[in-house]
């Protein structure tokens, strides 16, 4: 059996943490794990049975493989920082897998400073949720080097059901970018239908039924219709990365100078979930914006 090579992560939220669990099950050994909140990378470390760093230069002496999930291009920006407490720090022929939603350019950065460390970077830009991270059953978009993607296909056929290798860096993110983008509208978009159907005195099970068999059909009215009528909002993709994830595409829509009045309105109402304090909601939470039932007593109770 050829040797399997020595998996570290590098943020250990929801998703972070079932890609290492995944990865434990399927025999890989995962030997490191990181977060900022150490207690949280304690526990997913025992679990696997890795030992939970402290510094990020500790995470690339112990793996051949370092997963990393984390928030922003700040976040990402700083794992890989050029000076201080970096992954960057032996990084000698070491792989990085990437698999936040962050800005296309900071891939493309990454990868230029992992060459010069003699390390590879790949993107694999995640269109799936946390119990797809368990199940090994994402759906991967991957964007680097052919050869950093061939070295990491075993590993990603463990966490994916569907890996598309879509080219160079940065193009991966921005496919994922314009996923997020048009999944967010959709959502706003059902939020607002069921909301007016309330708001007419409809019977929103009729309403969804009839949705689906409908041009109102969506993937979005599978997964998010039903927990928006019950206000069921537990988190499997948060409001607050609904916003951000939205941002990128409006950014990426700026450069291209388009106008997309559609996203730009779907951030502005995921941004107010965020100040309103909803953002770690279910992006189905942007219901509660929509639902007259719901603002009444919101406004109520201002």
């Amino acid at each position: 059996m050829a040797h399997k090579e020595r998996i570290g992560i590098v943020g250990a939220g929801r998703m972070g943490a079932n890609i290492a669990r995944r990865l434990h099950d399927v025999g890989y050994p995962v030997t490191a794990v990181y977060d900022l909140r150490a207690d949280v990378a304690s526990a997913v470390a025992t679990e696997v049975g890795a030992e939970p760093t402290s510094s990020l230069a500790r995470v690339t002496e112990l793996s051949d493989v370092i997963i990393t999930v984390v928030t922003d291009d700040k976040a990402m920006r700083t794992i890989f920082a050029q000076s201080g407490d970096s992954l960057l720090t032996g990084a000698n022929g070491r792989l990085f897998i990437n698999c936040a939603t962050i800005s296309p350019a900071v891939h493309v950065e990454v990868e230029r400073l992992a060459a010069e460390h003699g390390a590879q970077s790949l993107e694999g830009c995640m269109a799936s949720s946390i119990p797809q991270a368990r199940e090994g059953t994402l759906y991967l978009m991957v964007g680097g080097s052919k050869q950093a993607f061939e070295r990491a296909q075993p590993i990603l056929e463990k966490m994916s059901s569907s890996l598309t290798y879509v080219g160079k860096a940065g193009e991966a993110a921005k496919v994922k970018a314009l996923v997020n983008m048009v999944m967010n509208i959709n959502t706003a978009g059902l939020a607002e239908g069921l909301g007016l159907g309330e708001a007419l005195g409809l019977d929103l099970t009729m309403l969804r039924e009839v949705f689906s068999q409908t041009g109102a059909g969506s993937r979005v009215l599978v997964t998010d219709g039903e927990d928006m009528q019950n206000r069921a909002h537990d988190c499997y993709f948060s409001a607050a990365h609904a916003a951000k994830d939205s941002g990128i595409a409006v950014a990426l829509a700026k450069e291209a100078g388009l106008r997309v009045p559609l996203a730009q309105a779907t951030k502005e109402q995921f941004d107010t979930m965020v100040a309103q304090g909803l953002g770690e909601l279910d992006k189905s939470g942007i219901a509660e914006l929509t639902f007259p039932s719901r603002r009444a007593r919101e406004h109520a109770t201002a």
